[in-house]
C-alpha cells in the first residue's frame, strides 16, 4: 500500500467512526446484519387491564425516605440529602395478585429483611426533570419488596465497600402488576403496611415520604438520564426486620391489590 492510500485508508476508517460517534450507522443487509450470540431475556412486568408488558430498563432505589426509618438505620432525615442505589433488572420477581408466590432465601445471609415500597414506572425520559413536570413522566405504579441481606450490607458499609451484596441479588425486587396512572391517578398519600406471619411489622403513610415521587424523579434526573422502563422504588417505612424460611409476607398499598410472598 503507498502512504496516499494509507492515509486515505485511516481517513476513511476515522470517519466511520465519528459516524457512529454521531450515531450514524451503515445500512441493514443480509451481509453486515449484527447478531447476538445468545439470547438474554427482558425483564418485563404485566400491566393491568393490558395484554401489554412493561419492559424494565433499570431499577432505582431511594435510600431512608421515611424520617422514622431513617433514624432507625442511624441517620438524621432532617440533614441528609436523598441517595439512590440500583438493583439489575432481573431482580424482578413478579407476584400475581390473590397468588402467594415463593421466594427463596438468599445464599449468604443470616440476616434477610423486608422493606415494603411504592414502585413508580416512568414512560418518558430526561434529563434536569422539573419538579412541577417530574409526574408526566410517570406511566403507572405498583407495589414492591425491596428484599435486603442487611448483614451484607452492614458489613460492606463498616468498611467503606459497595454494598450491591447486600441489594443487588437474585429476585431482590418482588413487585406486582403495573396499574396505570390513567386508571389509578398519582399516589402521594395514603396506607402502606406490611404483616409477617399476620403481624404488622411496618405500617405509615405514603404522605411521610421525606422526597416525593415527583422530587425523586427530579433529583435523579440530575445524576443519570432517566429513560422509558426505569422503575423507582420510592422508600420503605420504619420498624424493617428478618425474615426466615417459611415466613408469609402481606404487603398493602391502599389502592392497590395486596402483595403475597412466602419466603423458601
Amino acid at each position: 500500500m503507498t502512504t496516499m492510500n494509507r492515509r486515505d485508508a485511516l481517513r476513511a476508517a476515522g470517519l466511520m467512526g465519528l459516524g457512529a460517534v454521531a450515531g450514524c450507522t451503515l445500512p441493514v443487509t443480509a451481509d453486515n446484519r449484527s447478531k447476538t450470540i445468545f439470547a438474554v431475556p427482558q425483564a418485563t412486568i404485566p400491566i393491568v387491564g393490558s395484554d401489554e408488558v412493561f419492559p424494565v430498563r433499570r431499577i432505582y432505589c431511594i435510600g431512608r425516605n421515611y424520617a422514622a426509618h431513617a433514624r432507625e438505620m442511624g441517620s438524621d432525615p432532617n440533614r441528609e440529602p436523598p441517595f439512590f442505589f440500583q438493583k439489575p433488572s432481573d431482580a424482578v420477581q413478579f407476584v400475581t395478585p390473590g397468588q402467594t408466590a415463593d421466594h427463596p432465601y438468599p445464599p449468604l445471609t443470616k440476616n434477610y429483611h423486608y422493606e415494603i415500597e411504592l414502585v413508580a414506572a416512568l414512560n418518558k425520559g430526561g434529563r434536569n426533570i422539573p419538579i412541577g413536570e417530574a409526574l408526566n413522566h410517570v406511566y403507572g405504579y405498583a407495589i414492591g419488596l425491596d428484599m435486603t441481606r442487611r448483614d451484607l450490607q452492614r458489613a460492606m458499609g463498616d468498611q467503606k465497600k459497595p454494598w450491591e451484596i447486600g441489594k443487588s441479588f437474585d429476585r431482590s425486587a418482588p413487585i406486582g402488576p403495573i396499574h396505570p396512572v390513567a386508571k389509578v391517578g398519582h399516589f402521594t398519600q395514603g396506607g402502606i403496611w406490611l404483616k409477617v406471619n399476620g403481624e404488622t411489622k411496618q405500617s405509615a403513610d405514603l404522605k411521610m415520604m421525606i422526597w416525593s415521587v415527583a422530587e425523586q424523579i427530579a433529583k435523579l434526573s440530575e445524576a443519570f438520564e432517566l429513560m422509558p422502563g426505569d422503575i423507582i422504588y420510592s422508600g420503605t417505612p420504619e420498624n424493617v426486620g428478618p425474615v426466615v424460611r417459611g415466613d408469609l409476607m402481606e404487603g398493602h398499598i391502599d389502592g392497590l391489590p395486596n402483595l403475597s410472598v412466602r419466603v423458601v
